[in-house]
């Protein structure tokens, strides 16, 4: 039978969307985790100018990109990386969607992906295009359940993904943990931590803290300083890993484009720009937050990430998204798009100005 493919998750939420038009100001869209604020200006300066536009990019990337990662790694979390321990990647997204099919090409006696039940869509996805088998973790408190995976599985793993702070519960996992359990099953724990930086509860967190040896760390600059569209990002940890996904990504031809890598390099030089943007996140957080506990609905702040994870005591995630999209305009996704699991949560994305969030907080006070 032939690969048909779903409907992209959140193509699913146009009558949401028709629902919140019909206030004076409009649809306030909370659904996606796209940054509207500004990147810096020196990045953006240097995009504009072109270079390395000329000859093909290094698929591993410049020396200049790997060495500010590795820098902001040793500033950020007291990593020490050398630099061949680090790759880039072409936004974190198709990495997280190829990483499956090239771990089985290395190891093809395994073929299942484990990945958390509430959680991005795209780490069972990749097994699937992959052609592989994808079993969802349970998760207990925003951890991943480890105990309740069944050993014929553990058998069978090419990778656990692990994301910590969490899309969408917003939890932080014990990443020490899970590394452990990794290298006792001989299971590669793949981290993705595109939002340690709003880390909210505890310093940033990284599983390469914890010893490179059967780990790979993923990072962003998407998210980081808002550069979703430059789609740049980068992986490290296990030497062999890297070394053998950096050669077969090089084959695939994935490389991130010259003047892409030469401003990403600025960027993860920098960190004044990123407290800026913690300190719009954070006080966005706790205003819709305040908002939505006076209409009834269960929405605390995170441990991290830039999402809050809805509840309302009698509905289900949809009916609690319909509710906020007539009474607000405010336009969330459905916690059934992460998940069985998340069937009765709304994810909500701080994604939008100060400005139209306390329209959506006065609107929430008038119902």
């Amino acid at each position: 039978m032939s690969f048909e493919p779903p409907p992209y998750p959140y193509e699913r939420l146009d009558g949401l969307k028709r629902s919140a038009s019909v206030f004076d100001g409009g649809p306030i869209d909370c659904s996606i985790g796209t940054p509207i604020d500004p990147p810096p200006e020196f990045v953006i300066e240097e995009l504009a100018r072109g270079v390395g536009a000329r000859g093909y990019p290094p698929s591993a990337g410049t020396s200049d990109f790997r060495d500010s990662a590795v820098g902001w790694m040793k500033r950020r979390f007291e990593v020490d990386l050398p630099a061949d321990a680090l790759a880039a990647c072409v936004g974190t997204k198709e990495f997280v969607a190829s990483l499956a099919g090239y771990l089985h090409l290395r190891t093809p006696t395994r073929d299942t992906v484990l990945y958390p039940s509430m959680s991005y869509p795209t780490y069972a996805m990749g097994a699937t295009l992959a052609g592989l088998r994808s079993v969802p973790v349970r998760m207990v408190k925003g951890k991943l359940d480890l105990s309740s995976i069944d050993p014929s599985d553990i058998d069978r793993a090419l990778v656990l993904w692990s994301n910590s702070p969490s899309n969408p519960t917003g939890y932080l996992d014990d990443l020490e943990g899970l590394a452990r359990w990794g290298r006792t099953h001989g299971v590669l724990i793949a981290s993705d931590e595109c939002y340690a930086e709003f880390t909210w509860i505890s310093p940033a967190r990284s599983i390469l803290e914890h010893g490179p040896d059967g780990v790979l760390a993923l990072h962003s600059i998407s998210k980081r300083s808002n550069l979703a569209g430059v789609r740049a990002g980068f992986y490290a940890g296990d030497a062999s890993i890297v070394t053998y996904l950096r050669s077969v990504r090089q084959h695939a031809g994935l490389m991130v484009p010259g003047p892409v890598q030469a401003a990403v390099a600025l960027a993860y030089g920098d960190d004044a720009h990123v407290e800026v943007q913690r300190t719009r996140y954070w006080r966005r957080l706790e205003l819709l937050s305040r908002a939505l506990q006076r209409i009834g609905v269960d929405a605390p702040t995170p441990e991290g990430s830039f999402y809050l994870w809805c509840t309302k005591e009698g509905l289900d995630g949809w009916e609690l998204a319909t509710l906020l999209a007539e009474t607000s305009g405010l336009v969330g996704s459905p916690g059934e798009l992460y998940g069985e699991a998340g069937k009765n949560f709304v994810r909500l994305a701080m994604v939008q100005p100060d400005e139209r969030l306390e329209l959506v907080a006065s609107r929430l006070g008038a119902t």
